[in-house]
C-alpha cells in the first residue's frame, strides 16, 4: 500500500479511500462547521432521501429528521432507535449519524426534558443497535455519514466500505471531529 500526501489529502492506493484533515472552530451544530458542510454538499444530491435520527434541529440536509428534544424543529421526537425501527427496509439514500458522543453530551442535549442519562446511552450495544437499523434502512449503495471521536462507522460486517474520512481539528484542548463516509453493498 502506498500513501501520497497532497495538500492535506491522503489517497491510499488499493483502497480508494480519501483522508482529509482540515481546521475549523468547533460548534454544537455539527453540519454548520465549514469543512463538514462542504463535505455534505459534495455527497448529498438533490432528490435523495436523507435520514437524520439525531437532527438537533438542523434541517439543511435531512429530508426526514428526528430529535428527542420536543423543542427543536424536527419531523419526529422519538428515541433514535424507535425512530429507526419505523423506517422501511432499503428506503434511504443517505443516513447522517451524529449522536451525542459522550454521557456529558447526552446530558447536555436532553437534560431539559427528563431524559435519564445512563452509560447505556453511549455504549457499544446502544451504537450497535442503531447501526444494525441503519444498515437495514439504507438502499444498496446507500451512504452512511458518521460523526464522532472514532472512524469505526458501520463496519464491514454490515456491508460498509469506507470511502472518505474527514478529520476536523479544532485546536487547543478540543477533540477532533471525525467524519466517516461509507457506502453499503447489499
Amino acid at each position: 500500500m502506498s500513501i501520497a500526501i497532497m495538500t492535506n489529502t491522503m489517497m491510499m492506493s488499493g483502497m480508494n479511500m480519501i483522508i482529509n484533515k482540515k481546521w475549523a472552530m468547533p460548534s454544537k451544530d455539527t453540519f454548520s462547521i465549514k469543512p463538514i458542510n462542504e463535505l455534505l454538499h459534495k455527497i448529498i444530491n438533490d432528490g435523495q432521501i436523507v435520514l437524520d435520527p439525531f437532527s438537533n434541529g438542523e434541517r439543511e440536509f435531512g429530508t426526514l429528521t428526528n430529535d428527542m428534544n420536543p423543542d427543536v424543529d424536527s419531523d419526529y421526537h422519538l428515541d433514535a432507535l424507535q425512530f429507526l425501527k419505523q423506517i422501511g427496509d432499503n428506503s434511504q439514500d443517505v443516513v447522517l449519524y451524529d449522536p451525542p458522543y459522550s454521557p456529558r453530551q447526552v446530558s447536555e442535549s436532553y437534560k431539559g426534558f427528563g431524559k435519564q442519562v445512563t452509560a447505556l446511552d453511549t455504549s457499544a450495544r446502544w451504537r450497535k443497535q442503531h447501526l444494525d437499523e441503519i444498515s437495514r434502512v439504507l438502499k444498496n449503495n446507500g451512504i452512511l455519514v458518521s460523526f464522532g471521536w472514532n472512524t469505526n462507522g458501520g463496519g464491514i460486517k454490515r456491508g460498509f466500505s469506507q470511502e472518505e474520512i474527514l478529520i476536523v481539528a479544532h485546536g487547543g484542548s478540543h477533540n477532533d471531529t471525525l467524519v466517516t463516509v461509507e457506502k453499503i453493498e447489499k
